[in-house]
């Protein structure tokens, strides 16, 4: 059996060791700026924690946010993956991927919206009640997009960017949500300098933040399959894997319960 082969079993049964009858999945349809989008929602069966924001890396709104949904939801909480391309749009081409990224980010006023928009889709569920303390996590793309969402100032706890590529915080922005940065250590794609410079200017606002390092590990370490992808600077971490997500879990017991 081919390396590929033995990613993509690896890949179902990660799948569906954490997917369970215990939680309901359902479409949600909404639009932003004339784009038909589509999110996902997942829901526990059982008393709710509370409610998790999920955003995609650069491919689109594939299985891999929807898996991680369904993990949130086990774990109990309400949890929405977001459409930031377009209902359709997945792709496994980093070129197609690019362009579509490139045409959300260009614009940091449309990037922040479209985040935005999934957020009042979520809210807008029947199982996101009024008082809901709500985080948002985010892979790669969806890491930086999550970063971009607190400094919106959206009434966010908490926000988890794994492997993102975060900016500074603009002037007159005004964040409230506490943030957990999980990065490679081997992260060729998202220089020093940039987490430098993105954590001085939330030092600057006297924002809440973590970040944990993993030694070794390369950009887009969360996703089994991303060592299928050809691309050098990518590569799965299951130490990484495990320990980011064992940390996020620390983070939640913070932020959702606390005052």
């Amino acid at each position: 059996m081919s390396q590929i082969q033995w990613l993509s079993v690896f890949v179902l049964l990660f799948a569906v060791s954490h997917s369970t009858a215990e939680v309901t999945t359902e479409p949600v349809p909404y639009t932003h700026d004339g784009v038909q989008l589509q999110g996902y929602l997942a829901i526990p069966d059982g008393e709710v924690r509370g409610a998790v924001l999920v955003v995609h890396e650069w491919w689109g709104h594939n299985e891999y946010a929807q898996m991680r949904a369904r993990m949130l939801a086990e774990l109990g909480y309400v949890a929405f993956a977001v459409d930031m391309y377009g209902k359709g749009k997945v792709t496994d081409s980093p070129e197609q991927a690019g362009q579509w990224a490139g045409e959300v980010t260009s614009d940091r006023a449309l990037y922040r919206a479209r985040a935005t928009a999934g957020l009042e889709a979520f809210k807008a569920t029947e199982h996101v009640t009024d008082g809901m303390k709500i985080a948002a996590i985010g892979y790669c793309f969806g890491g930086t997009t999550v970063t971009e969402l607190a400094y919106s100032g959206a009434d966010l706890v908490g926000v988890v960017a794994f492997h993102g590529n975060p900016k500074p915080p603009l002037p007159d922005d005004q964040i409230t949500a506490a943030i957990l940065f999980c990065h490679g250590g081997a992260d060729p794609l998202v220089p020093d300098d940039a987490i430098k410079a993105a954590t001085a200017g939330l030092d600057a606002k006297n924002v809440d933040w973590q970040l944990i390092r993993y030694a070794g590990a390369k950009h887009a370490f969360s996703n089994p399959k991303a060592d299928t992808y050809g691309l050098p600077p990518v590569g799965y971490d299951e130490k990484a894997d495990k320990r980011s997500w064992a940390h996020m879990r620390v983070f939640f017991d913070e932020i959702f319960t606390g005052p």
